[in-house]
This record gives structure tokens, sequence and C-alpha cells, in this order.
């Protein structure tokens, strides 16, 4: 079992990897090398291994060293978000969301906001 200590950040890093391992079906082929890349996180941390086995090792080293160098430079180890983001949509999805909030009495952010929201509590 790895040193890592479940805190917050840690779990969010588990969570993706189990996200990953669970939409990967190797069928006994152990000669496929998989790389992945850590999601949530804003620096550059990869691991690689031939099958589930090494690829769980690997991710574990990973994630403890990365905490660790976190630790030692005094940072956090999840990607800070800062809670505004562009959307891309097309024109008539545009023009027909902008409709909907005016006829709710809703500012397009605050629809947007709210179809989040509710997409969010739905998959949960």
């Amino acid at each position: 079992m790895t040193k890592l200590r479940l805190h917050s950040s840690a779990l969010m890093l588990i969570l993706s990897f189990i996200n990953l391992i669970q939409g990967l079906s190797l069928n006994g082929i152990s000669c496929i090398i998989l790389r992945r890349k850590i999601e949530g996180i804003d620096d550059l941390v990869t691991f690689e291994g031939k099958g589930v086995d090494e690829l769980i090792k690997a991710f574990r080293g990973e994630v403890d060293d990365y905490i660790e160098l976190c630790k030692e430079e005094g940072k956090e180890p999840l990607r800070s978000y800062k809670g505004s983001f562009n959307v891309r949509v097309s024109p008539e999805i545009h023009r027909r969301a902008v409709e909907s909030a005016t006829k709710k009495g809703l500012s397009l952010n605050q629809l947007v906001q709210k179809a989040i929201e509710k997409e969010l509590i739905h998959k949960e």
C-alpha cells in the first residue's frame, strides 16, 4: 500500500486514476505500455506500465513523489480554478440561451451555472 495520505488533494488524484482504470480493458495483453498524465494538477506528471499492475504501482509512486515535492515547495497539489472559463457554442445555441435566460430573468452566466450545477447533481 502506498504511503499516500488521503486528504482532498490525494483523493482527487486517486479518483482520477480510478476513472482511468475503469476505462481500461487489457484482456490479458501484457506487451502494451500504457502512459497516462495525471489530470487536475498544474504540473506534468506522467506514469507508465506494462499492464494494470505496473500502471497502479507507477501511479502510486508518482503521486507520492508529487505530493512530497509539493510539500517541500509549499504549494497545493491540486490545480486551482478561478471560476471563469470560455464556452464555445454555435450561434444558434448562443441565441437560444440568451433568450431563455432573459425569459427567466437570469444573466447568461447564471443560466450556464444552473445548467452545469444540474448536470453535476444529476451525475452524482
